[in-house]
């Protein structure tokens, strides 16, 4: 084998080994200052990608930090994920403040972005900029999350000009569930697609720093990374500046949600399962405590 075949091997290797020295350092990235809303769009200019996962407790925040991530939100769907609720519209403002407080506390690097939970911004401006305020001041977070586009403009820009930083959340909405009436892909027919651009257009011109597109058609995201300046981060979404995920269904912990786009990079919901049960088997045979383990 001749040496100029060996050379994207060694390629390769090279990037793998430098991959490696990254992980064993504690990050993922090498820039381990914190992030903030200016950062994401000079990573859009650079055509880095952003990451981004949800959290909604200290421990988890912590581990998922320091693990390198971009973007932690903590999102409404604590209301299913933490709370067992089949849609994201029970969680409250005072349950929203408590899950983004207690993510807050443990993270060092990442952007913390909390989402407004379902008839906090949606009654008129006033009363979206009074609880997006009340959402800053008392959880600390970086930055919120709105779900609309053009119907709920005057409420973006009323909480922009109040100078908290607004991510914008496009295609299924999940705060609408009751309106679409499933969580099938949307904006596949012209007429939505269209409006979606012009919502994702309108929401960078308003000066919203991200924009979240969830379960539309690949291309229809390439357009709108395209016609946009903010960074667009995908949810069963195609390629696009950045990915989001549910930290709990990327990790396997929870199992009867199985999407076309969820990736599972592990299966924690077994190694708990079989932690348990030997802990179970171990106090069930006096195994534990041993007398090592006891004062």
């Amino acid at each position: 084998m001749d040496s100029d075949s060996l050379e994207p091997r060694r390629a390769v290797k090279a990037r793998n080994i430098l991959h490696y020295i990254i992980i064993m350092s504690g990050y993922l990235v090498s820039d381990t200052r914190k992030v903030t809303t200016h950062r994401l769009i000079e990573m859009k200019e650079q055509g880095q990608q952003i990451a981004m996962l949800t959290s909604y407790d200290y421990t988890m925040a912590q581990i998922v930090d320091q693990a390198g991530i971009d973007i932690i939100l903590v999102g409404d769907s604590a209301s299913n994920v933490m709370a067992g609720n089949m849609t994201t519209l029970p969680i409250t403002l005072d349950q929203m403040i408590y899950h983004a407080s207690s993510v807050v506390r443990g993270v060092k690097r990442a952007l913390v972005v909390c989402d407004m939970p379902f008839g906090t911004y949606q009654v008129n401006a006033t009363e979206g900029v009074k609880n997006a305020i009340r959402i800053m001041q008392e959880s600390g977070c970086d930055a919120l999350k709105l779900e609309g586009g053009v119907e709920i403009q005057d409420t973006v820009r009323a909480i922009l000009d109040a100078g908290i930083p607004v991510m914008g959340h496009l295609g299924l909405t999940p705060q609408s569930i009751n309106k679409f009436g499933t969580y099938a892909v949307r904006a596949k027919e012209e007429a939505e697609a269209e409006k979606l651009l012009s919502d994702a257009r309108l929401l960078s011109e308003m000066g919203c720093f991200a924009i979240v597109l969830e379960k539309i058609p690949a291309a229809l995201t390439k357009k709108v990374c395209e016609q946009v300046k903010v960074p667009v981060i995908g949810i069963g979404a195609g390629q696009a500046d950045g990915q989001v995920l549910v930290v709990h269904d990327m990790l396997g912990m929870t199992k009867g949600f199985s999407p076309k786009f969820l990736r599972r990079y592990a299966d924690l919901s077994t190694v708990i399962t079989d932690a348990v049960g030997q802990y179970i088997t171990d106090v069930k045979a006096q195994d534990f405590p041993s007398e090592a383990e006891s004062y």
